[in-house]
């Protein structure tokens, strides 16, 4: 048996990870953490073989959690499973020794060959983001795709690097499904960096937004 532990801040979330878990062959749930810092705690006690891990938690993250886990317990690997595909979220989850990265529209049958692969000694990624991992290795992008302009300077009231690169493909027209489609994350992911980046300028619509980036010269 695959020994588990599933950490996740949202309650119906974590419950129904560990649910899913419990049905599947040769898996066993022995914790479930809320936030990273009962994550490392139970990776202590119960050394299990993986932990399936969430990114945005409260007092400890997902990425800080892993790269405590991997330091104190070299054996146990960190699947993570989140909401975010964004290199923002990917590559610093990866160098802090996660094995396996999956968002949640991810299937049973897929969080099931991850834990394996990764409990064998493997790497578990979803085939959209093999191919993104593989684009930066190969020297085809930057982390962070087009973000690299935006690094330069100060981005204004607080925007992320990457809520401004959505922001310019907002202001270049693009619909939600075709940002998803040029920044290969989740349309989950862009919805919440919308959100995110009207709650910070302000701006009520995506015409606003687009007058916003202009005037700001986030194009």
């Amino acid at each position: 048996m695959t020994r588990v532990v599933v950490a996740d801040d949202q309650t119906v979330v974590r419950e129904g990870i560990v649910t899913l878990l419990g049905l599947l062959p040769g898996i066993e749930v022995v914790g479930a953490a809320a936030d990273g810092e009962e994550a490392v705690r139970l990776a202590a006690e119960m050394k299990p073989d993986v932990v399936l891990m969430d990114l945005r938690m409260p007092r400890c993250d997902g990425v800080e959690a892993t790269r405590r886990i991997r330091a104190g317990c070299p054996a146990t690997q960190v699947v993570v499973l989140t909401t975010y595909a964004d290199d923002d979220s990917l590559f610093p989850a990866l160098r802090a020794g996660a094995r396996g990265y999956l968002t949640k529209d991810a299937g049973g049958e897929e969080i099931a060959r991850v834990i394996a692969d990764v409990s064998a000694g493997g790497a578990g990624l979803s085939p959209a983001l093999q191919g993104r991992v593989l684009e930066v290795l190969a020297g085809r992008g930057d982390v962070g795709g087009t973000t690299r302009r935006a690094e330069r300077r100060e981005l204004p009231d607080g925007l992320t690097v990457r809520e401004a690169e959505v922001l310019a493909l907002v202001a270049e027209g693009l619909s939600n499904a075709e940002i998803t489609a040029r920044l290969q994350v989740s349309m989950a992911t862009v919805k919440t960096h919308i959100n995110n980046l009207f709650a910070k300028t302000g701006v009520r619509d995506r015409a606003q937004a687009v007058g916003y980036a202009y005037r700001k010269g986030i194009t």
